[in-house]
Formats: C-alpha cells, sequence, structure tokens
C-alpha cells in the first residue's frame, strides 16, 4: 500500500504548497518554555564547570593559516551559506550553485530521490553530485567542500543491508566500551562506503525518566556509565585524534547530542524543559560531553530542550559561555531539526537568536532558503555581528579540514567507496550478535529454567518473534522504524531463526504460531513480544504500563501458563516498562531491548548447544533500573527513597539460584491518568481516551456496535472484515443531508508533531465516489479548527482498492488550526453519496509521500 498511497504531479505540487504554508507560518509558542524570560536562577557560574575538556581541538597555526586564507576570499553570501544546513528532501545539488550551503543531511525518512530504501550507488552518486556542486570553480565561488551528514545512531541504519546495532541502552547493558569503540569503528566504515561525511551521534543524554521517547538512545540512567562511554564512541567514530588514523577514509565525524540535559527534562516530555539546578545539570547532564570533547568530537548537537525555561538553542549561556568558552570547544556547534524556530520570537525561516547564541550552523531542514535569504539580511544589517559570523565560519572550515574533506577528494573515489560488501560484512554481523548477546539482561529464571534442552518441543509465540522491524526499533530505514518489512533486512536474522536454527541442529522441533495456538503440544513455549518501533516525541509514554487497557500479550502468557507449559518471555523495549503481570505469567523473563538485526543471538543465550553445555552465559546488567510499579516514571540510582524491583546493575547468571516471587499486579496508576495522542483507531476499534462517533442532524452515537446509523439515518455503520475479523469500518452516506463520521477526545497537544513533519495516516478503500464535496476537518475546541477539500482524494481513487492517506498535520495548522489544544483529529463529512471503509487511523511519520489534500 506504500506505493499505492503515492501521488503524481499534483501531489508534488500539493506538497510544495503546503511546505511554503508551513515555511511562513507565524512562530509556533516555544514548546516547555512558557516563561517569557529565562528565571534569574538559569544563570550560569562557569567556574563550577569543567575547564578546557576540549583541549584536543587545540589550534595548530599552520591550519588557522589556511582557514584565514580560504575565509579572506569567500562573501558574506558564502559565508552565510557556510552556516546553513538543509535537507535532501528539499534541496538538490543544483540549488548549491545559488545558495552555497556548507552542510547537506538525510533526516530519518529522506532518502536519494525520495526514495529511503535507495540502494547504495544512489547515496553514493548523491553525495558525488553535493560535492561537486560545492567545490566546482566558477565565478564568484570559493571552493568548499559541503559536509553530508545523516543519523547512523545504531550502525548505518538509514541503508537497506546495513548492520543494525543494538540501540544505546542495550549497548549500556553490557558495560563494555571497548565493544561500543569496536561498533564505532564499524559503523564509521558503513557510512563511509557510501561516501557520507557526518554522522549525528553518539547521545550522550543521561536519561532520568523513562517515559521519555528517546530513552533507547541513552546509555543509562547513571551519569558514570554513559561518562565511560563518551569517548570510546567518539574515538571508534572518528579515530583516536592526534593519531594516524584520526579522520581517516574509514572514519566518519561524530556529533556530541544532545547538549545539555535532554534525558532529563519534566516529565519525560521530549523536547521538554529541564529544570535541574546548576549543580545536578553538570554532574548528571553534562557526565559525557567532558570525555567526548577530550577525544576530539568535532561536533556538538545542540538540545531541542530548554533549561530552566530558556531553549538550548537559544541560551548564549551554554552555548557560548560554558561549552565554547569554558570548556574550550572549538568545533561546530549544530542545531537539531528547526529547533531555531522555538526560540521566542523565531521561526523556521528567520532567528539571528539562535546564530548570536552560540548556533554556528542551523539544521533548516526544509526551510533553508528562507534561513538564508532573512540571515544574509540580518548580518547586512549587523543583527547577527560580523565576529560572530567569522568565528562560525571559522569552526566550520576547522572541521572540514580536521576531518580531511578537502582532501579527500569526491566521495566516489574515497577507498572505502562504492564497497557495498562493507554493508551488513559478515565481521560487522559478527560483532553485532556479539553486542546482542552481552546486551541481554535476565531478570527472572525460577527453577533455573534457562539454558533450555534443544532437544525438546519448542512452541515460539509473539508477534515479535519473526519481525526485524519489532527487534530493531526506532531510526530503522525510515525515522519511526515503521513501514519495513522482512525484504529491507536482507542480511538479519530474526529471533525465530535463531531458536530454529539453534534447536533443528540438535534434533528438535519448533513450532512457530504468533497467536500460541499449537497443533502439537510443546515442552516449552517462547514468547517473544513488546513495544512497536517509535522515535523522538512519538515515544512519549504517561505511565509506564506495558499496553494499558489492551493486554493481549498476558493473554497469550497466562492461556500457555495455565495450560502447564513452561513459558519463557522474551520482551523487547526500548526501556523498562511495568511488566509485573507478565513476568508472573513467565517462568523466565529477558529484556532484550533492542537487539538489532542479529535477533539469532537471543538463541545463543536461551539453550544449550546439542552436548548439552553452556556456551554463552547472560552477562547484561541492568543500565536503567526496573520499575515496581508502573507510577515510578522517576526511578534511579542514588535517589531519595529508591525502591526497584530489580535495582540499577541487576542481572542474572544462569548459575544463580534466585526465585522471583509473585509480584503485585497492581500497576498504580489510575485509568485516567493514561493518554494516547497517536493511535485513534485500530483491530475495529477505537483506542481510548479517543471515541469514534458519527453525527447527523439527528444527534449523535458512539459507534461501538457492528452496525449503527446516525439518528436520522443519513450515514450507515458497519462492521467488516478486511485482515481480521471485524477489524474495519464500512461507511455509507446516504446523500439526503450531511453527516460525518469523527474521532473526539480530550485537548491534546500536536504542536511537537507537527514540527516533526508527522502525517495523519488512514487506511481506507473506496467502495463508491463521492457525488459530493467530502470535507477533512481537524477540530480543536468551540469556533476552532481547521477544514481541508479531501474531494479529489476519495474521488480520483478506484473503487474496492485499499490506498493509504498521510495528510500532514502542518496542512491543518497552515489552515488556521491550534495544534496545541486538538479534540477532535479527525472527521470526515459529506451531504452527498459516498461509501468508505477504513481500517486504522494513526498519527505516523512522513515517509515522504505525505500531503495536503
Amino acid at each position: 500500500m506504500r506505493a499505492e498511497s503515492r501521488r503524481g504531479a499534483l501531489a508534488a505540487l500539493l506538497a510544495a504548497t503546503a511546505l511554503a504554508a508551513a515555511c511562513s507560518r507565524p512562530p509556533l509558542p516555544p514548546l516547555a518554555a512558557r516563561a517569557v524570560a529565562a528565571p534569574d536562577d538559569a544563570r550560569v557560574h562557569p567556574a563550577l564547570w569543567p575547564d578546557h575538556p576540549a583541549a584536543a581541538l587545540d589550534r595548530d597555526p599552520a591550519l588557522e593559516a589556511r582557514i584565514t586564507a580560504l575565509m579572506a576570499g569567500m562573501s558574506l553570501d558564502e559565508k552565510i551559506g557556510q552556516m546553513i544546513q538543509g535537507d535532501i528532501s528539499t534541496i538538490t545539488p543544483e540549488d548549491l550553485r545559488a545558495y552555497p550551503l556548507g552542510s547537506v543531511l538525510a533526516g530519518g525518512n529522506s532518502g536519494p530521490g525520495g526514495n529511503d530504501r535507495a540502494p547504495p550507488a544512489q547515496w553514493l552518486a548523491l553525495a558525488d553530485a553535493f560535492w561537486r556542486a560545492s567545490t566546482e570553480a566558477r565565478p564568484g565561488h570559493t571552493p568548499v567542500p559541503v559536509m553530508f551528514g545523516i543519523d547512523a545512531i545504531h550502525g548505518n541504519n538509514n541503508l537497506v543491508g546495513a548492520t543494525l546495532f543494538p540501540h544505546n541502552i542495550g549497548l549500556g547493558a553490557t558495560r563494555n566500551p571497548e565493544l561500543v569503540r569496536r561498533i564505532g569503528a564499524a559503523t564509521a566504515r558503513e557510512v563511509a562506503a557510501i561516501g557520507l561525511d557526518w554522522s549525528f551521534a553518539p547521545t550522550l543524554a543521561v536519561v532520568r525518566d523513562d517515559r521519555w521517547g528517546r530513552a533507547y538512545e541513552s546509555y543509562s540512567e547513571d551519569p558514570d556509565l554513559v561518562r565511560d562511554y563518551a569517548a570510546a564512541i567518539v574515538e571508534g567514530l572518528q579515530g583516536r585524534y592526534g593519531s594516524a588514523g584520526f579522520m581517516d577514509a574509514t572514519r566518519t565525524i561524530t556529533s556530541a547530542k544532545h547538549y545539555l540535559g535532554d534525558g532529563g527534562t519534566a516529565g519525560g516530555v521530549d523536547q521538554g524543559d529541564n529544570r535541574a539546578d546548576e549543580a545536578e545539570l553538570i554532574r548528571i547532564d553534562n557526565a559525557g560531553y567532558p570525555p567526548a570533547l577530550a577525544a576530539g568530537s568535532l561536533t556538538v548537537m545542540a538540545s531541542f530542550s530548554s533549561w530552566r525555561g530558556e531553549k538550548l538553542a537559544g541560551s548564549h549561556d551554554l552555548l557560548t559561555t560554558i561549552l565554547k568558552q569554558r570548556m574550550g570547544f572549538a568545533g561546530i556547534v549544530v542545531s537539531d531539526w528547526n529547533a531555531h524556530s522555538q526560540i521566542p520570537g523565531c521561526t523556521k525561516e528567520s532567528c539571528a537568536a539562535a546564530f548570536n547564541a552560540g548556533i554556528d550552523m542551523a539544521m533548516a531542514a526544509d526551510c533553508w532558503r528562507g534561513l538564508y535569504t532573512n540571515t544574509l539580511e540580518q548580518a547586512r544589517r549587523g543583527e547577527i555581528p560580523a565576529a560572530r559570523i567569522d568565528d562560525a565560519v571559522r569552526r566550520i572550515l576547522r572541521v572540514k579540514l580536521l576531518a580531511g574533506l578537502f582532501d579527500k577528494g569526491a566521495p566516489s573515489r574515497r577507498p572505502l567507496a562504492g564497497h557495498d560488501e562493507e554493508l551488513g560484512s559478515p565481521a560487522h554481523r559478527a560483532l553485532a550478535r556479539e553486542a546482542a548477546r552481552e546486551s541481554l539482561v535476565l531478570l527472572k529464571n525460577n527453577e533455573r529454567l534457562l539454558p533450555l534442552r534443544p532437544q525438546q518441543r519448542v512452541l515460539v509465540a509473539g508477534d515479535a518473534a519473526d519481525d526485524v522491524a519489532r527487534q530493531a526499533g526506532g531510526w530503522t530505514l525510515s525515522w519511526q522504524g515503521t513501514g519495513n518489512t522482512r525484504a529491507d533486512f536482507p542480511h538479519a536474522t530474526t529471533i525465530l531463526d535463531g531458536i530454529r536454527a539453534a534447536v533443528r541442529e540438535a534434533g528438535g522441533e519448533v513450532e512457530y504460531r504468533a497467536d500460541g495456538r499449537y497443533a502439537t503440544r510443546p515442552d516449552v513455549a517462547i514468547v517473544v513480544y513488546g513495544e512497536l518501533p517509535y522515535a523522538e516525541f512519538q515515544g512519549d509514554l504517561d505511565t509506564l504500563e506495558y499496553q494499558a487497557g489492551d493486554k493481549r500479550d498476558l493473554a497469550l502468557l497466562r492461556r500457555l501458563r495455565d495450560a502447564g507449559i513452561p513459558v519463557v518471555s522474551v520482551f523487547l523495549s526500548g526501556r523498562p516498562l511495568w511488566v509485573n503481570p507478565e513476568i508472573n505469567a513467565s517462568q523466565a523473563f529477558v529484556a532484550a531491548w533492542l537487539p538489532g538485526s542479529e535477533g539469532a543471538a537471543i538463541a545463543d543465550l536461551l539453550f544449550r548447544d546439542r552436548q548439552g553445555r553452556i556456551a554463552y552465559d547472560f552477562r547484561g546488567r541492568l543500565p536503567s533500573s526496573w520499575p515496581r510499579s508502573a507510577a515510578q516514571t522517576v526511578l534511579n540510582r542514588g535517589d531519595p527513597g529508591y525502591d526497584p524491583l530489580f535495582a540499577f546493575g541487576y542481572g542474572l547468571r544462569d548459575a544463580d539460584t534466585v526465585s522471583v516471587p509473585m509480584l503485585s499486579e497492581a500497576s498504580g496508576v489510575p485509568a485516567s491518568a493514561l493518554v494516547n495522542r497517536g493511535n485513534y483507531y485500530a483491530r475495529g476499534r477505537s483506542t481510548p481516551p479517543w471515541q469514534l462517533r458519527a453525527r447527523d442532524a439527528g444527534g449523535t452515537v458512539d459507534l461501538q456496535a457492528s452496525q449503527q446509523s446516525t439518528p436520522q439515518g443519513r450515514l450507515q455503520v458497519r462492521s467488516i472484515d478486511a485482515g481480521a475479523q471485524e477489524d474495519a469500518k464500512s461507511l455509507r452516506w446516504r446523500g439526503d443531508g450531511e453527516a460525518a463520521v469523527y474521532v473526539e477526545g480530550p485537548p491534546t497537544d500536536l504542536r511537537r508533531q507537527a514540527n516533526g513533519d508527522m502525517v495523519l495516516r488512514l487506511e481506507y478503500r473506496v467502495d463508491a465516489a463521492p457525488d459530493a464535496p467530502v470535507r477533512l476537518h481537524l477540530g480543536c475546541g468551540q469556533g476552532c479548527g481547521a477544514t481541508l477539500d479531501a474531494t479529489a482524494l476519495f474521488a480520483q481513487a478506484p473503487p474496492g482498492v485499499w490506498r493509504t492517506a498521510r495528510i500532514k498535520l502542518a496542512c491543518f495548522a497552515a489552515a488556521g488550526a491550534d495544534l496545541a489544544r486538538v479534540e477532535r483529529p479527525f472527521e470526515l463529512a459529506t451531504a452527498g453519496r459516498f461509501a468508505l471503509s477504513f481500517t486504522e487511523l494513526q498519527l505516523d511519520s512522513n515517509p515522504g509521500d505525505g500531503f495536503c489534500p
């Protein structure tokens, strides 16, 4: 359906119109920065901070002289261009001839030619094209190589066939900095193979609230553990500063991120406000930066988040006074995706405040033209001082020279370029399997069930057992890690693959049934389940309860347990979650985190070899504390009243005889506390707190029964089968007056989702084309909302074919909706005849075909 949802030239025109509207709209109110100005206690005291840990980038006189000579030949236009970064979804190599930007990036859903499944050769060709445009000789142009960045955060995860390593939380469980160093080196080689220069890694956040949607990008809740890993990952990616291998052809530029305090925001809200005092900010949140800077990290990415009400991208205190002056950082400070637009008084297209605060390069992903034009004008007017511009450009050129970009030549001519065998190479896959093995944490092993004898009849169940996308998580091919199929992972192994290999080699039997309904009674059941992929704010939670309100995995576990079958749970998650009922229903419970592409590693620890020996013991230890209740959202070692279910550092070994007793199954959280911001309708029902309703002039009805109609009968609704029993709704408008179907719930803030280019995804089938206008509406309270004309969308769809529509949230914002208080995220209305079926309705990332009707 992904291909079916793409549109032609009309869709491209509509998308361009929506983009222009999004770029030109007024600035959004700053998220989690509600104070008019930063309070007095947000001011910093430099003497408290580490002194010059970034000495590794001490200025070399010969290099500085070369920078001075380059800058002497650059016009103001070219200098401003170096300070702007555009996303490849909105910029072409040809654009660099008119707009001399210093950098491009491929964001979460971007790929060459709009294809985020593009083969390596297309990535390399695009890198070459940007490089040629930036370095060609032409009148009035100073050749400066463009720097191409990508989110290679658990391997070169944007490439089909690349090795996917465990996400950082799993690496934190290994307690193995040297392993992390080797993973960095392998990732750098796979990035170099497609000719790119810059990885937006490592994340050095110290997660303090596991509700945070980026918790899995953090190595640990413990600042000491993050500190231990920081230098290792930087040196793995870049090479050791000062050595012959530093930034050679096998390496990639790093970006220590997200400076500062992103893991400690109040409530675990992504892009939120860190309210720590200065001493805590230094002790906890800053822990990883001194070793990363000392190791020579060439760039630092400023956070979306705030510290005590002031956005980091606009904080002169933290970016300039502390990072650059006190800690001596001489590289590039780059902002996050359009983060400058969240600074009070700024928009995506205009933000002198960010540059004056210390941002050297603005990630103006989709509105780079406007930002370039306005920044140039602000520079000419003196709103951005010439000295600040020269400092930023000097830093950018310094990094490009230290990284060898002026000397390496075209991306396609570099030593590893075009070596596709680097992607998913046997050596890298072996390393990923080793990392996955070491990351597993054994939480429960009553009666020492594990490791299993492989000569048994083994049932494998759970919807994640044979799914690489589930075990890889977010930031995998697509931004949210969604929309992926097995074909997208040609070198990968699933957890089921590993179990089958281990058991069949020893003469045992494996039966795989995702729903656990076996044909032959097994000796043991291994159930693989866990979180669906997510990234950033889409992963934010309100409590830590797993599958709150929909305990389908628990039902499967209990059914097997009640049948007298020993149950092993393999739990996939990006963070510790409250799973007491699931632990109770399991004789053994393994926290597998997000192990990446080598799912077969799990079987290495679940089973003995065919001779009954233990080849690999569990070694992982909890990098973050495991909650006793779903309300223990802030639970960190050393905190007052620390009372976890499993403490930081816990992890059983095969020989341990610890028995986990029955646990309380009271979550500690009232149902009213649960908030679901983006899943509106799935599996044949609306998802609480959202309700599916219909209306006509006679009133409103809740759509709960299999067959209903509005009070005056203008809209008939019945449940139908699409992929499963009654998993879809069929809507039929009679055509004698307006009627609507809609989703309604409590006021919800969707501004972050709109800024992140999220879409409203509708899986639908037109059964009879409309004969009157069809309106798509988003409501935000009395007198507030936006209506889009969806007539063409449904009138042009071939009847009887399931399709996907992705409507950008930004379209509703551009049409006047206040996305800070959305109560009705979806309403479809018409007065004419129309028949439509739909099976899913939710917020999703934009893979490139999002549009405005």
